[in-house]
């Protein structure tokens, strides 16, 4: 996938909790715009902890924009 690709999806508005695949059949769901990071080669997925997106952290994940099979917006209509 590009960055492009993602970039897409984290700049629509209003913003539309989506799902990023990966390769080895992971999924990370983004549920707001401040939990990814675009890279060149690379998405940093933010995991939030118990409190949510509003709260910190519980911690991130390096996602390799060459293993992102697929993202969907949550209401099921996928993009390649």
């Amino acid at each position: 996938m590009r960055p492009e690709d993602i970039l897409r999806f984290l700049r629509t508005r209003p913003f539309e909790p989506f799902r990023i695949h990966m390769s080895d059949g992971t999924t990370y769901d983004i549920a707001h715009p401040d939990l990814a990071l675009v890279e060149r080669s690379v998405v940093i997925v933010g995991v939030p902890g118990p409190k949510g997106p509003d709260g910190p952290l519980e911690h991130s994940v390096n996602c390799a924009l060459v293993h992102i099979v697929r993202a969907e917006k949550l209401n099921g209509a996928a993009a390649k």
